[in-house]
């Protein structure tokens, strides 16, 4: 995945992808337990997450916390996605988040950079 190849000095691929793996799995527990929450955009179909801090994400996007969940997540989490799919009317659309569509304020203004 692109963000186990975001590499600080020093780190060895399978470190980063320790700390992809642990920060994916806090972020499933946080979205079971309500603490954080996941937010569709209604015109786009691009995710957020609303409420997971820069130092819980470990520098990670919400397009590669999103694969992530969608593969490994627990059934909570993925529940809660389905839910923020509902609420916006539409699924997640994985064009959307492979082109770079994102939010850096948990889903209340989107775009590119």
């Amino acid at each position: 995945m692109p963000c186990d190849t975001r590499l600080r000095q020093g780190q060895t691929i399978q470190e980063r992808a320790a700390e992809v793996r642990a920060a994916v799995e806090s972020l499933s527990r946080l979205l079971a337990a309500g603490r954080v929450r996941p937010v569709v955009s209604r015109a786009t179909g691009a995710i957020a997450f609303a409420g997971w801090s820069e130092a819980d994400r470990n520098g990670i996007t919400d397009a590669c916390a999103y694969r992530r969940l969608m593969v490994s997540g627990g059934a909570l989490a993925k529940a809660a996605i389905a839910q923020a799919e509902a609420v916006a009317g539409r699924s997640v659309d994985r064009q959307a988040i492979g082109n770079g569509l994102h939010s850096h304020d948990g889903g209340l203004t989107w775009g590119h950079h």
